[in-house]
């Protein structure tokens, strides 16, 4: 029997360990060889299940089912049938392009599968017949004794019966920054997953003291696991811009069917033409018609987009992900790491009834101690000097510069006020330790004796109400007082209440001679110094980035594991919601789908939140019809990341499973550069509808100048393999160029586009059907002219090249869809140019050079036949800037 069914699903944190030893059969002795034997067949081993991939011919299949492909397929099909086996080429080369991109990019769910199977420990040291082994973790079961020593990774799901100041960092699965201290007492069963101190988990790290505890849950059965499987489980979701090509080449395939066989229809019973005219007409027109560059413009617009981003520290890694952002109306944020730097950092100083500000960031030991902004010398103050005294010295970590970054070897707490030490320039200050008393959950201090100036002093700190037990004095400037004990408390309170996690320091004279340091010699008749608050706080860049976004439209709701008061402190700091109202993960277990979907919409603030709570939440703002966008660096966000509809991980900070899991990964793991990848993403967007609202009108004149021949009974003004070198020049010219068109003015002051709209609106729709008449009409007309006094292959010259010119032109019109193309801007993009004298030159080539004139069928024409394209394309250019003053006037283009 495997594991993912057969382990029981008990409230192991909330009974007591004999209870727990009971259920599982066991004691403190452990299990026997045997018993684990019969146990591993019954639970199986404890690793993550694999999961079945499919193989690499089918994935590369699978990039063919999609409708855009469809199209470029026919349009193959249609010029092979023409005989133009070049083009057919081309159009096939596009689609094996398309292809090999989705190919490389499949199977990130794969990998995001694979990094969590990483984060299982390899080796545990387990009790078996009486005797301590180090076994592989594979072989853990159910009721194992399992011993933990500082530095270890968890290797399962454990219930803790003895300890030692054991502490274990819980970040990645629950995203508290600070290490969790560990006890054996149970706590009530309706505990959240952060809050359950009798616990450790897979794939956590201990880092401090040790401790024994009883195997309750391996593999799939671990909370690890439930992540697994969530991320497993989850379906893959498409983006806005996929739906919108989809429905957008569904609706032209119907056109284009529906306008053949009318043609057909028409030139066979109205006209009288054979079948075969009519069905070269008729594939005439859907060479016509079909928008075969379309695809590869798309790619390319997103490729280019994500250049743009990764300059911006924003690496993408799906590419319509791309344009996804700048639909994106929500982004959910974690907190530690995110928003903030998950690095603690002491902020605050209370002592001798003053508070001290404390500068600086993360654990680099740049800044000073202020006293009302201005900086002190703590020296000046021997309340104060003591306090730093004992933060320095009663401590057991250290910070190092690493590669430029200072990094901490220790416990993030400790961290805090070890750095704290290096902005008070203690760095010299290194008395002799002769004895401490390590922290401990019970005691809930640590205490060191040391020599300083041949003097003996006890440094001790720790939770402040304890410490305020201890004491029954206070230092001040006028020396030790009695101890105001309410001040304290009120202090802490209010430190609390600014998300600090709040740190008390305490010292005391000993006997001259005393070695020997034990709990009864620092139980009372302290002296109590003051208090530091250490918190993790906000990026200074991400809280102008919130306004950003607010600015934009967007709205940023922070979704976190840590308490409610630390949560609505750092809301504040970033402008995060009204400053008031969180909503706890208890509060949304009980609620249905629909409360759900109405409280995400009115609430920007989420604590105490677990995997489950933010994949709920995500999925209710889907229900909304909400575009989001999930931040974060976990393990356990890792499930959200993949159900939003762009997850974006930490690059520096984040695990594995998270940059895995995620479309996009910041390079810097600066929440500020996800509002310039919206900005990016915005921008795409705008190019991307530039580009079709240039490329349909293309194809609708093609049209118009085929359905106005059958229609008049006219001599065809273009042929087929014209029509194909027209979609081919200027798809690959002057469409491509819109690709490389800088962002426009007041891009993020606008709102976030309805997901739901169509790619082009009415409005375009009236543009691209006015320009495809009013070019296709010109075209036509020209070619009526010229065609008695100079024949059908020069006049179908002067067509074509109307036709090319009128694009051209109007290209122009498309570089700016809101505003005129005459800005700051109009040389910002270098590839228009470049794209024009392209096309000019192509075209030269085509007009020009016998060969060509012999496979299209063209001629040589003189220099006054070329004022009738540049005069179509002039006419063109003025009259959509016309259309566009109105058009803005009106309020009509967004």
């Amino acid at each position: 029997m495997g594991n993912s069914s057969s382990q029981q699903k008990e409230p192991w944190y909330s009974m007591t360990a004999e209870e727990v030893f009971s259920s599982l059969n066991t004691d403190k002795h452990g299990l026997s060889t045997d018993d684990a034997s019969r146990r591993i067949q019954e639970y199986g081993p404890n690793k993550l299940p694999e999961k079945g991939k499919p193989s690499a011919f089918s994935r590369f299949i699978k990039q063919f089912n999609n409708i855009l492909i469809y199209v470029l397929l026919v349009a193959a099909v249609v010029t092979a049938v023409l005989g133009h086996w070049v083009d057919t080429g081309i159009i096939l080369a596009v689609v094996i392009i398309n292809a090999v991109i989705g190919f490389i990019q499949e199977g990130k769910a794969e990998k995001a599968l694979e990094g969590i199977k990483k984060m299982l420990s390899l080796k545990a040291s387990v009790i078996r017949d009486g005797q301590r082994n180090v076994i592989n973790a594979e072989a853990l079961v159910p009721g194992d004794i399992v011993s933990l020593t500082a530095g270890n990774k968890i290797p399962a799901d454990i219930r803790i019966f003895q300890e030692k100041s054991f502490k274990v960092e819980e970040s990645p699965l629950t995203g508290e920054s600070a290490a969790v201290e560990k006890n054996p007492q149970p706590v009530d069963e309706d505990t959240e997953l952060v809050d359950r101190t009798s616990m450790v988990y897979a794939g956590t790290t201990a880092t401090y003291g040790n401790a024994q505890g009883v195997v309750t849950g391996t593999g799939q059965n671990t909370e690890l696991g439930k992540i697994n499987t969530m991320i497993s489980e989850v379906q893959e979701i498409t983006t806005p811009l996929l739906r919108q090509i989809h429905d957008f080449g569904t609706k032209l395939a119907f056109v284009i069917l529906a306008a053949a066989a009318a043609l057909f229809a028409f030139g066979f019973f109205i006209r009288g033409h054979s079948i075969d005219d009519m069905f070269m007409a008729v594939i005439s027109l859907a060479v016509a018609a079909i928008p075969e560059g379309l695809p590869a413009i798309m790619t390319i617009t997103l490729a280019i987009g994500v250049q743009s981003m990764a300059r911006r520290n924003a690496i993408i890694r799906k590419l319509p992900s791309v344009e996804t952002l700048g639909a994106v109306s929500v982004i959910c944020s974690d907190k530690t790491g995110t928003l903030t730097r998950n690095e603690m950092t002491a902020k605050l100083i209370i002592v001798d009834g003053k508070s001290y500000e404390v500068e600086g960031e993360g654990y680099d030991p740049a800044g000073n101690i202020l006293l009302e902004g201005s900086k002190i010398d703590h020296s000046e103050s021997e309340p104060l000097t003591k306090l730093l005294q004992t933060a320095w010295v009663c401590n057991e970590s250290e910070i190092r510069k690493d590669d430029g970054t200072w990094k901490l070897l220790g416990e993030p707490t400790e961290g805090a006020l070890k750095t704290l030490g290096y902005k008070a320039g203690l760095q010299d200050f290194q008395p002799e330790r002769l004895n401490d008393i390590p922290f401990d959950s019970q005691h809930k201090y640590m205490a060191t004796l040391n020599t300083v100036d041949n003097d003996r002093i006890i440094y001790i700190k720790g939770a402040p109400e304890r410490l305020l037990e201890m004491c029954d004095q206070q230092l001040t400037a006028d020396g030790e007082k009695e101890l105001d004990k309410s001040f304290w408390l009120d202090s802490i309170d209010e430190a609390a209440d600014r998300g600090m996690r709040v740190m008390g320091t305490a010292y005391k004279i000993p006997g001259k001679n005393t070695d020997e340091l034990e709990k009864e010699d620092v139980g009372h008749g302290a002296v109590f110094l003051g208090l530091i608050g250490i918190m993790d706080p906000p990026r200074s860049e991400a809280i102008e980035a919130v306004g950003q976004c607010r600015a934009a439209g967007i709205t940023v709701k922070m979704i976190t594991g840590d308490h409610k008061i630390t949560a609505r402190a750092i809301a504040r700091k970033m402008g995060i919601g009204d400053g008031e109202k969180v909503i706890v993960g208890s509060e949304m277990d009980r609620m249905d789908d629909e409360e759900l979907q109405k409280v995400v919409m009115e609430n920007d603030v989420f604590a105490r939140t677990s995997p489950e709570h933010k994949v709920k939440l995500i999925q209710a703002l889907r229900a909304n019809n909400v575009i989001s966008a999930m931040t974060g660096d976990g393990v356990n966000d890792a499930p959200a990341l993949k159900n939003a509809d762009v997850g974006i991980a930490m690059g520096i900070k984040g695990t594995e499973v998270a940059k895995d899991t995620a479309e996009m990964v910041l390079a810097d793991d600066n929440f500020a550069s996800i509002a310039n990848a919206v900005e990016e993403g915005r921008t795409v967007y705008d190019n991307l509808r530039k580009a079709i609202i240039f490329i349909l009108p293309t194809n609708g004149s093609e049209s118009l100048v085929v359905v106005a021949a059958i229609l008049l009974g006219i001599t065809m003004p273009i042929t087929p393999a014209q029509i194909l070198w027209i979609n081919m020049v200027t798809a690959v010219t002057l469409a491509l160029a819109l690709s490389f068109e800088p962002m426009e003015k007041d891009v993020m002051k606008n709102p976030p586009r309805d997901p739901g709209a169509s790619i082009i609106g009415g409005y375009f729709i009236f543009r691209i059907v006015y320009i495809s008449l009013l070019l296709g009409g010109a075209v036509t007309v020209v070619f009526l002219m010229l065609e008695n006094q100079h024949g059908i292959i020069a006049s179908r010259t002067v067509a074509v090249n109307a036709l090319v010119f009128g694009q051209l032109f109007y290209l122009l019109n498309c570089r700016k869809i809101r505003s005129h193309p005459f800005d700051k801007s109009f040389f910002g993009n270098k590839a228009v140019f470049i794209a024009c004298l392209t096309l000019i030159l192509l075209q030269a080539i085509f007009t020009y050079t016998p060969f060509m004139n012999e496979i299209f069928e063209t001629s040589p024409i003189s220099t006054h036949l070329l004022l009738y394209p540049v005069s179509v394309g002039m006419g063109i250019f003025i009259i959509v800037e016309l259309e566009k003053w109105v058009a803005a006037r009106k309020n009509l283009l967004s």
